[in-house]
């Protein structure tokens, strides 16, 4: 099994890395900060994983094609591709009519142009091989309008999108696709969007992290193509 990560270095994509070696699975993991990455490397290469780190800004094409490349130079193919990484945006959250142009664009390559080319750059060899699982991790500001969560929200909600056509394109295949909200979760992100919540009231990432390896390794497939919520995974 070789999952594919972006956005390892810390939160759910480190708590992800974790739970995926547990599960005996080779791994490519991909983030910006060369450093937090390297370090996830060695947690996970001590568990025993095999493991190829990139350092990667997906809103890079070339980046994004590098990943790809080199996951599959290593390993051969991808089982399972978890779409993590995330921009939140402007912080304190500016309301859309004060949003900087240039900050949307960013927030949009992130969260939805990176997903859909690195989806498209391995779910060819998915294909071939009938079987594969895409999880595009998502928020519930995709379905909730909260005042100044701008362009997040709209990409995530565009996410949500194309995790919904591609999954019925995929019907008849072995591949399936969701679209997952972790829920809130104690992260660096969230303390940046919601900086006075009360850590002991949000999902831990090691949690969400299980029902999410759990989901992307049991066979559901009356689940793809569904919003799903990490909380409710395995009930």
């Amino acid at each position: 099994m070789v999952a594919l990560i972006t956005g390892a270095s810390r939160g759910l994509g480190r708590a992800l890395a974790i739970a995926f070696a547990g599960e005996g699975a080779a791994l490519a993991l991909c983030a910006r900060g060369a450093s937090a990455l390297d370090q996830v490397a060695r947690a996970v290469g001590e568990m025993g994983a095999e493991v190829l780190a990139v350092p990667a800004d997906v809103r890079s094409s070339r980046d994004l094609e590098r990943v790809a490349a080199l996951t599959l130079d290593r390993f051969h193919r991808v089982d399972i591709l978890v779409n993590n990484a995330s921009e939140l945006g402007p912080t304190p959250l500016p309301y859309l009519a004060d949003y900087p142009p240039a900050a949307f664009d960013d927030v949009v390559q992130v969260n939805i142009t990176a997903p859909f080319r690195l989806t498209q750059a391995v779910i060819g060899g998915m294909l071939l091989r009938n079987q594969g699982v895409v999880i595009n991790v998502t928020s519930d500001a995709a379905v909730t309008g909260y005042p100044g969560w701008g362009a997040y929200a709209v990409s995530k909600a565009a996410l949500e999108g194309l995790t919904r056509t591609w999954s019925a394109e995929l019907a008849g295949t072995g591949v399936r696709m969701y679209a997952v909200d972790p829920g809130d979760m104690d992260t660096d992100m969230h303390r940046a969007a919601i900086p006075d919540a009360d850590p002991t009231e949000l999902a831990r990432p090691d949690d969400v992290a299980r029902a999410l390896v759990e989901l992307a390794t049991s066979a559901e497939p009356a689940l793809a193509g569904r919003r799903l919520e990490a909380a409710t995974l395995g009930r």
